[in-house]
């Protein structure tokens, strides 16, 4: 069933201004189960800047260097490999 969505104007609980809320937008949101968006796009950006902040996502990865197991070359990892196991080079990851 295809439901015939039109533009709606919502307003942001945050900053008060008002946002489209499109029926491409809505339509995603009715296949995902998601209800109407509460803030706007610049709102919502900046909640999730400030979760992820808390959560330590500003911290840089760590990359390990390697000798590629299968031919020989530097390269690096984003993981601390062991021993045990075979470390690969992107390349020849994909060839397996």
């Amino acid at each position: 069933m295809t439901l015939d969505y039109q533009n709606i104007q919502l307003q942001c609980s945050d900053c008060g201004c008002e946002f489209d809320f499109s029926p491409e937008e809505q339509e995603f949101y009715s296949e995902k189960g998601y209800t109407q968006p509460k803030r706007c796009g610049s709102c919502r950006s900046k909640n999730r800047q400030r979760k992820n902040e808390r959560r330590g996502g500003s911290r840089s990865h760590t990359r390990y260097e390697v000798i590629c197991s299968a031919c020989g070359i530097n390269t690096t990892v984003p993981f601390n490999p062991t021993d045990d196991r075979p470390v690969y080079c992107t390349e020849c990851y994909r060839k397996d």
